[in-house]
């Protein structure tokens, strides 16, 4: 009898609800300007376990910035509102407005 199993190659995430909780989250993406005119993008509105440090991360990477986890929202440095939007999406997240 063969050691392997027939779904060794399908791709299921750990935990398939995670995509879900995903989706149902409305976040919120938001520029705001700071001191010196520094302008900085809030991603808001994250429910349940959310791995906000491993997402900013990926968000910070991707967009060769800097960046923090705050109280339960992400703040990034600079003008990258629009391409935090497609990034989230891309990712399964709703955004609001």
């Amino acid at each position: 009898m063969p050691d392997d199993h027939p779904f060794d190659d399908l791709d299921v995430p750990e935990d398939p609800l995670a995509d879900l909780d995903r989706a149902t989250e409305q976040l919120t993406v938001r520029s705001e300007k700071r001191r010196y005119g520094k302008s900085m993008v809030i991603i808001e509105g994250f429910e349940g376990d959310t791995d906000l440090d491993s997402l900013a991360s990926e968000l910070k990477s991707a967009l060769g910035t800097g960046g923090t986890v705050k109280e339960g929202h992400i703040e990034l440095q600079g003008d990258h509102e629009e391409r935090v939007r497609e990034l989230l999406e891309e990712n399964g997240y709703s955004i609001r407005g």
